[in-house]
């Protein structure tokens, strides 16, 4: 082991003055020397590649200290970037000095260069004069020759991708996953270069029949982070196919958001709305293993921040730019309602996803005395309910603000004395504090604790209020009343 080590520094010593004297020289002889000595140095690289990986990047720098230079003068050279299997092997090599998590501003320069020579290798637009004999001795422009190199390749990897994809079990036309995982770890300092857009999207959209994941997290967290960042635009099959192959990758995404909202000024709904709909989020959840997680994310901000309004806020926003999603992708679900939401009833979930204002003006009154019965029945009998108890179904109901803004411009326009339901609906919004340990009555009996946030929840909704006359002293004296109501009647 000890020889082989003595050897390959050796070895070293002799390659960086060989590709010194090739690089300050361009005269015919340096070229036929180059030339005679492509396939040596080939394999001086793998041996070099070998040792490498073995290593992590702060060794490979402590015994190779000239390791970069090395490199960078190889792949510079359009002799050795053209023979047989060299330019692979130079990709190999330079992956094993990026160093994953950089510790300090030297290692983080360090993987910059790093990703400007990858990038070079694949599609620089800087041609000397040996390059410039060599594109023309194939009939092509230097101007030309590297993108068009480049193109071609990304396209044939990612048909071959594809047509692995569908090979199903035809072991012959498979492409082997070490081929598929090694292409996933090159592309990683290359994902923001559009020309390897297609690439990308065919490694994120390719399923292999492996019991393990094959793809390498490096690549899913550079995807991921260059999505984030609007460095690279992929289409929505690939994104998705991102989230559900790497779940850190989708909280990531739903961290993003959140700190978009917590971290930019006071948000009124219509940003809160642009944010989201920025994040791709709501599209994605249309496929219900994504929406699943999306919504137990919010749970927890919910029950962290003990339901504060920002959150539910944020969630009837997500819910509502969803439910146009879901629209939009299909007239019909593709996935039936209990997949969104398992622990409610499908029926009261089908109600509750109409938008409120697509019922007829006379019709409120009678939809909204259904729903209450629906989510009365879910809370007080839980034989037909929902398994998750009451905070499930007031979870639900929270989704879809508009009905609760229904049932407040309902009790307000009511002449005679306010419906039972619609208090019970009210106060149900208003009530649960902790749903999972209270029954529907232990909730109702605390409604002097939400006079203000009824209060609050009426005015600001005056805005749609004020086509019918009602002005600020009024609705505030409505509100005292209807809680007045709430006292006696729940």
């Amino acid at each position: 082991m000890a020889q082989d080590s003595v050897a390959l520094s050796c070895d070293y010593q002799f390659w960086m003055q060989k590709l010194s004297v090739w690089d300050q020289a361009s005269t015919l002889e340096t070229q036929q020397d180059t030339c005679l000595h492509l396939a040596q140095f080939q394999e001086f690289l793998r041996k070099m590649y070998e040792a490498l990986k073995e290593m992590d990047s702060n060794t490979v720098i402590e015994r190779f200290p000239t390791i970069g230079q090395l490199l960078a003068k190889a792949c510079w050279n359009p002799f050795i970037l053209a023979y047989d299997e060299s330019q692979k092997i130079l990709i190999w090599c330079l992956c094993c000095l990026i160093n994953k998590e950089p510790q300090n501003s030297g290692q983080s320069k360090l993987n910059s260069w790093i990703q400007g020579v990858l990038s070079h290798i694949l599609s620089a637009l800087r041609f000397d004069k040996e390059v410039a004999l060599f594109t023309q001795g194939l009939g092509y422009a230097p101007i030309d020759y590297y993108p068009g190199l480049l193109k071609n390749m990304v396209l044939s990897l990612a048909s071959e991708l594809r047509e692995n994809h569908l090979s199903g079990f035809n072991t012959q036309r498979r492409m082997a996953p070490e081929r598929v995982a090694s292409l996933s770890r090159v592309c990683v300092p290359l994902i923001t270069l559009t020309d390897v857009d297609p690439l990308v999207e065919a490694l994120l959209i390719c399923h292999g029949r492996e019991p393990q994941e094959i793809l390498q997290p490096e690549f899913f967290e550079a995807v991921n982070e260059a999505i984030l960042l609007k460095k690279i635009s992929l289409p929505m099959s690939a994104v998705v196919c991102l989230w559900l192959r790497h779940l850190p990758s989708l909280e990531k995404a739903m961290l993003h958001l959140f700190e978009k909202l917590i971290s930019g000024e006071r948000n009124c709904l219509r940003r809160i709305e642009c944010f989201i709909k920025d994040s791709s989020l709501p599209q994605a959840a249309c496929h219900p293993a994504i929406f699943r997680i999306v919504d137990e994310m919010f749970r927890c901000a919910l029950l962290e921040t003990d339901g504060a309004p920002e959150i539910i806020a944020t969630i009837q926003v997500f819910t509502q730019c969803f439910v146009e999603a879901l629209e939009k992708e299909s007239k019909q679900l593709r996935f039936a309602l209990k997949t969104y939401f398992p622990y409610t009833s499908p029926s009261l979930a089908m109600v509750l996803l109409q938008d409120p204002q697509d019922i007829p003006r006379g019709h409120w009154l009678q939809t909204l005395k259904h729903i209450s019965e629906l989510l009365r029945e879910a809370v007080e009998d839980q034989t037909h309910g929902s398994r998750g108890g009451p905070f499930e179904s007031w979870f639900l109901f929270i989704h879809f603000g508009g009905w609760a803004e229904m049932v407040a411009e309902q009790l307000l326009m009511s002449a005679a004395e306010p419906p039972t339901a619609l208090l019970w609906l009210l106060a149900f919004y208003y009530g649960p504090r902790d749903g999972r340990q209270q029954r529907a009555q232990t909730m109702m009996a605390h409604t002097a604790e939400i006079t203000h946030e009824i209060i609050g929840f009426l005015d600001q909704s005056l805005y749609r209020w004020n086509r019918l006359g009602i002005e600020s002293p009024r609705s505030e004296k409505l509100a005292r009343e209807l809680l007045k109501e709430l006292r006696t009647q729940v």
